[in-house]
């Protein structure tokens, strides 16, 4: 919601993640505890920022399909970019989001059209 954000686009931006690549980086972030017993934070995330324009855009792009769409207000409490520095994970578990946007989208669009009452 919201496209009065101070950024490029006027939409919010974050920091999205496939799945796949989210888990492997749970896998290796317990491989490490399994060796190392501790605390550590590791951000799993790409480091890089899309605002909601560039999601519709890319969706669109991705299922050639037209999404319409309405800006509302912005929600009390959002800011208007957060995004991950994955530097210790990758510097600490060897792993790095290896999937793009497009790959994230393409993916999510694929499982829904085999699921489309969700998980039952």
């Amino acid at each position: 919601n919201g496209n009065d954000y101070p950024t490029p686009d006027g939409t919010c931006i974050r920091d999205y993640i496939h799945v796949v690549d989210l888990a492997k980086g749970h896998l290796a972030a317990v491989r490490k505890l399994d060796q190392n017993p501790g605390l550590v934070t590791y951000n799993l995330g790409t480091g890089k920022g899309y605002s909601v324009m560039d999601i519709v855009t890319s969706f669109q792009h991705v299922t050639n399909i037209e999404i319409p769409h309405v800006f509302g207000p912005r929600r009390a409490g959002d800011i208007p970019a957060s995004y991950t520095d994955p530097m210790l994970a990758e510097q600490e578990l060897g792993w790095k989001a290896e999937k793009n946007l497009q790959d994230i989208l393409r993916d999510a669009w694929r499982w829904q059209q085999k699921n489309p009452d969700g998980f039952n």
